[in-house]
């Protein structure tokens, strides 16, 4: 894997666990919304949206980078619109970076001729 490609994953893996809290967040707002005076769903929303634009950017630069299969790519987006996929994403992109860490220090050593 190459530099930019583990930038493209790491930008990605970054953002998806603050947009899925930006969702529950706001999802929490609507809720006081509608049983309460208090209105901050405004504020939220933009935060999210501007969260969610984010994610939308770095997934296709990741999507295309490290050139996912259609499935890989649409569950990463899928995990996106979902309340909780944030955290789910997070964590199979540490995973995957991980992976890739550990092969390349092998191809490195000698080890796996990958």
């Amino acid at each position: 894997m190459d530099i930019k490609t583990a930038t493209a994953l790491r930008r990605l893996r970054l953002v998806s666990a603050p947009e899925a809290v930006s969702f529950l967040l706001l999802l929490v707002c609507s809720v006081l919304k509608r049983t309460t005076d208090f209105n901050a769903v405004p504020v939220m929303g933009s935060i999210h949206g501007v969260l969610f634009i984010l994610y939308v950017i770095f997934w296709l630069d990741a999507w295309k980078r490290s050139q996912w299969s259609t499935g890989t790519g649409l569950l990463y987006f899928v995990l996106s619109v979902l309340p909780t996929g944030g955290f789910f994403a997070e964590r199979k992109l540490k995973r995957e970076a991980e992976n890739a860490v550990i092969a390349s220090r092998a191809r490195k050593e000698g080890i796996v001729n990958a």
